[in-house]
């Protein structure tokens, strides 16, 4: 096989690949292959989830959970690992969404999609030319005023990534260490080791917090937000349900248990695609 790629002046892996795609060292035969290459190359192509109507009900069903199309093919790879035409790359899933001429799925599915975009670019994309504004007054010199928000304490337990979102009605240390310390005392005592927080003075009265519910608490080192990565990533997961400028106040505790149910029952990559839930039932035995 070596030989053979360096004949060819291509790597063994390629060789190793083209022989394994068309059946093995001892059923490959070039013209065989050669054909099959050509008929794989006609376009347009079917798309998957036209023709293969279980995993498009399954695709369907999954969208308008949230689920990203990365989560749902690896859901699907872990879940229906011996069902081949149960697996689909989250590219397939996408180009369906936003290429409606497929006739797949329907517009509205795109707005379960975290960013909410109406067309898909690349990474590199950079929208058109932004001119320089004129005359613009700085933020600095704007008047003071009253903003009457209200904010959520955000706590992530990292195995599981099991999350908990607490309404507090401000940043006083006093309002989150008594919301946070009603919230942890109904988690169970597995959970109830120990919290992690960021140099925020939200938390100064964590002697309070120790006391109330026998956490101990750690404080991560002065900018050094990569001691904190998990609560970063699950902050940009709720600005799907909490865009940046809106306000907080007008959401209850209830509504904010029913988004921490969302991502609670959304497989996670880093997980490698089981659900929070499966995770903390496996730590809960």
């Amino acid at each position: 096989m070596r030989s053979i790629a360096l004949c060819l002046g291509r790597n063994p892996s390629t060789i190793s690949r083209e022989i394994q795609r068309n059946g093995g060292c001892h059923i490959y035969r070039a013209v065989d292959t050669d054909l099959a290459a050509c008929k794989r190359a006609l376009r347009p192509k079917i798309c998957l989830l036209a023709i293969n109507h279980r995993l498009q009900k399954v695709v369907a069903n999954k969208l308008p959970q949230d689920w990203s199309p990365e989560q749902i093919a690896g859901w699907l790879k872990l879940n229906l690992a011996g069902d081949k035409s149960m697996q689909i790359s989250h590219e397939t899933i996408y180009k369906s969404l936003f290429i409606q001429t497929r006739g797949v799925f329907k517009k509205k599915l795109r707005k379960h999609l975290r960013t909410g975009r109406k067309f898909r670019h690349s990474r590199k994309y950079q929208s058109g030319y932004r001119q320089r504004i004129i005359d613009g007054v700085s933020i600095s010199e704007r008047p003071a005023c009253g903003a009457g928000n209200s904010y959520i304490a955000i706590v992530v337990e990292r195995q599981t990534r099991f999350t908990v979102l607490v309404k507090v009605d401000g940043k006083e240390t006093k309002s989150v260490v008594g919301a946070l310390g009603q919230h942890m005392s109904h988690l169970p005592s597995i959970l109830q080791q120990s919290l992690t927080w960021d140099r925020g003075t939200e938390m100064m009265s964590h002697r309070v917090f120790t006391m109330a519910t026998n956490m101990a608490v750690y404080f991560c080192d002065p900018q050094s937000p990569w001691q904190r990565g998990t609560n970063e990533n699950i902050n940009r997961l709720l600005r799907q349900y909490f865009p940046n400028g809106s306000s907080l106040s007008g959401y209850s505790q209830e509504d904010l248990d029913r988004y921490a149910a969302r991502l609670y029952n959304r497989p996670r990559k880093t997980l490698r695609f089981p659900t929070p839930a499966d995770k903390l039932a496996e730590v809960l035995r």
